[in-house]
């Protein structure tokens, strides 16, 4: 027998915490924590839409605004995985 819990879609908190940290790892995989000035990752899933800002001050190299945008792709793809998985 399914137990129903097992096949409940993931909570908003879950949905945020997995966008949330998707976006930060994928920056700091691409830059070391300290050469990183400042950073601030913005999560919001409401009614089923997700919204995902990444405000980054790092060095020019690799170029900040891409990996700011790839970050966000990271963390819609996370958020993807984790409805896949229900």
């Amino acid at each position: 027998m399914t137990d129903p819990a097992d096949s409940a879609e993931p909570t908003d908190e879950a949905v945020v915490e997995a966008a949330s940290d998707a976006a930060e790892g994928l920056i700091l995989s691409r830059y070391k924590q300290s050469d990183v000035t400042d950073m601030d990752v913005t999560v919001r899933f409401e009614s089923g839409t997700l919204e995902v800002d990444v405000y980054l001050n790092a060095p020019d190299e690799p170029d900040p605004e891409s990996v700011a945008e790839a970050a966000i792709e990271a963390a819609e793809a996370a958020v993807d995985e984790l409805f896949e998985d229900t």
